[in-house]
């Protein structure tokens, strides 16, 4: 009865964080897909590949910022939840590190800018554009994970982001107006960021204070493999925007973005599960090996299934989602969206296998190696595909590396850990 009881609580807290995840999600796709067909006909392709274009270069910074915390951050606070003072200590150091990692990333950010032609021409985007990083800075979302009490950060970003998707219907009303847009996507980040950190020191009590030395370095070791392996991912993942951007024109861009957006909004409950499942993941395992493992199999089936349906959801309906979202001027889109249709059923899989098994078993390093290596392949074939094929080929690239990457981790897990031979509790 005492087991029906812990496990009935247990469901009820995860069924709670997957609610209030995926309302976020949702509204982190649904907001930007009710944009979407206004903004690609407003700012027209070009414009909307400029955009696209600087937003995929500051992810560069936001990678350097957030130094791994949405994971490493999560899983400290996740076992320390109990502990007042260390989630203070904790909170106070992840801050601090995310906002001296921010200076640093604008200084370099400003260094870029004025010294290329093809930043230079456009500097004002670039710079305003830096706004998202900093509300990324500040918004502790690694520490509501950690304490999965998520329907606070829903509601915050729910609520900021209508109110921006309103300001564009209202202001955004011509191609010249692509700054003013810009302004409000970067204002509206950091006011989530802002209300999310107080919301963090108000309802849970903590208290900011000059950390120690000895907790700065402790949070910065313990984030620099899951560092190094966000950087990897970040490679293939936001930068093939970046990267075409330095071939194509802001033209092809815009017609890549646009695809790989709505690849995204397909993929986006993935993201859900997994974020809401890692914590959850590391406190079973600290408990019984056997319950981790059961409860791993449970979600490599519901992922897979996920996956699969999506892939052929999105393959089948890509010319049906252009014509509808994007337009007929965006028809180029199509065949990019069909190629990258496999994509969410693949991360389904090395999700399971990377994040929720390899990072809670300690398999760090291993994971940063096979990132790595993903990393290198991809930017090689990038490089050969994308001067001849432009979109074509950043999306061939793409679909290339998930493969590798799903493959490498599917055979290390089998191989190096009991996690499928383990007996079911």
């Amino acid at each position: 009865m005492l087991k029906l009881k812990e496990n009935f609580k247990t469901y009820r807290v995860l069924a709670s964080n997957f609610t209030s995840l995926s309302i976020l999600q949702i509204s982190n796709y649904l907001f930007p897909l009710i944009l979407l067909p206004y903004l690609v006909r407003i700012l027209g392709a070009e414009k909307y590949g400029l955009i696209s274009f600087a937003i995929a270069f500051n992810a560069y910074f936001t990678t350097l910022c957030d130094y791994g915390f949405n994971l490493s951050g999560t899983k400290f606070i996740s076992v320390n939840r109990d502990s007042i003072e260390k989630l203070s200590t904790a909170f106070s150091a992840i801050i601090l590190i995310k906002f001296l990692l921010f200076i640093l990333s604008f200084i370099i950010l400003l260094a870029v800018v004025f010294s290329f032609d093809r930043f230079t021409n456009e500097w004002q985007v670039y710079i305003l554009c830096a706004g998202f990083v900093l509300g990324n800075v500040f918004f502790p979302v690694w520490f509501f994970q950690g304490i999965e009490k998520m329907k606070y950060i829903s509601f915050i970003q729910i609520l900021i982001r209508f109110f921006f998707t309103v300001s564009v219907f209202l202001f955004v009303l011509s191609e010249n107006d692509y700054l003013l847009y810009v302004l409000l996507l970067s204002l509206s980040q950091i006011l989530i960021g802002c209300v999310g950190l107080f919301t963090a020191l108000i309802k849970f009590r903590i208290t900011l204070r000059i950390p120690k030395l000895e907790s700065v370095k402790f949070h910065l070791k313990d984030g620099w493999n899951i560092f190094l392996s966000m950087i990897s991912i970040n490679v293939y993942t936001t930068s093939n925007t970046f990267i075409l951007g330095l071939f194509a024109p802001d033209l092809v861009v815009g017609y890549f973005a646009a695809a790989d957006k709505l690849r995204l909004a397909f993929q986006g409950i993935i993201s859900v599960i997994s974020q809401t499942v890692y914590p959850h993941g590391n406190n079973l395992l600290r408990d019984s090996f056997e319950k981790f493992s059961g409860f791993i199999k449970k979600l490599l089936t519901v992922q897979t299934v996920i996956g699969f349906f999506l892939s052929i959801a999105l393959f089948f309906l890509s010319e049906f989602l252009v014509q509808l979202i994007l337009g007929s001027s965006f028809y180029e889109s199509v065949l990019i969206l069909k190629i990258l249709s496999p994509l969410p059923f693949l991360i389904a899989l090395s999700n399971v296998f990377g994040i929720q098994i390899m990072l809670s078993l300690g398999f760090d390093k291993q994971f940063n190696k096979i990132l790595f290596v993903a990393a290198v392949i991809h930017i090689i074939i990038l490089f050969l595909l994308i001067p001849d094929f432009f979109a074509i080929g950043t999306a061939v690239s793409m679909g290339i590396t998930e493969g590798f990457v799903t493959l490498a981790m599917f055979i290390l897990v089998f191989r190096k850990t009991k996690v499928f031979k383990a007996k079911n509790v």
